[in-house]
């Protein structure tokens, strides 16, 4: 059996073999629906693989994460992208509610440390962080530099935490963080 595949507020980022579900009926759109009314049209456990870019900033999303948890199969995979806490898109964009460090989605991993601290909150949760990574802008010239940043910040989880949390993070913004969240 074919494994399936759910593209989540697509828009027109169109993926071949995938479920593109988006909020808006664009051309390519399989499923029109608002992610922030729940549940989502599918069955429990239908999707191997999700992907959800530039999403989760736009709503509430615990509830949204729940709900995807729920149509993801068991080992299946989730990747995530959003803006970092330090991206200037961050406060570009009038509809983003929310923001994110690379220890948002600890939340939500089992036996993590901070799910541990506060495993109440959440009555979910994903096996385990498969990959994580914060990027950096390098649309221009003027940030040259940020391709030895990106890879020096993002050697390990700790190197990601100590950027996150001195002066380095506001010295050089990050752009998103992806993350891959395994069921």
């Amino acid at each position: 059996m074919e494994k399936r595949r759910l593209n989540v507020g697509c828009g027109t980022n169109i993926r071949r073999g995938w479920v593109n579900l988006d909020f808006a009926k664009l051309p390519g759109v399989d499923i029109a629906h608002d992610i922030e009314k729940l549940p989502m049209p599918f069955s429990d456990n239908e999707f191997a693989e999700i992907l959800c870019q530039d999403v989760l900033e736009h709503v509430e999303y615990v509830p949204v994460l729940k709900d995807l948890y729920r149509v993801l199969s068991p080992e299946g995979t989730i990747t995530i992208r959003v803006p970092h806490f330090t991206s200037k898109n961050n406060y570009i964009d009038p509809t983003h509610k929310k923001r994110f460090s690379i220890s948002t989605f600890e939340f939500f991993i089992k036996n993590s440390r901070l799910k541990r601290e506060r495993e109440y909150y959440f009555d979910f949760a994903f096996s385990k962080v498969r990959e994580r990574h914060i990027t950096f802008e390098r649309s221009s010239r003027v940030f040259f530099y940020n391709r030895f940043v990106e890879w020096l910040i993002n050697q390990n989880n700790r190197t990601q935490e100590i950027y996150e949390s001195t002066f380095l993070s506001r010295l050089f913004p990050a752009e998103n963080i992806v993350i891959t969240i395994v069921k």
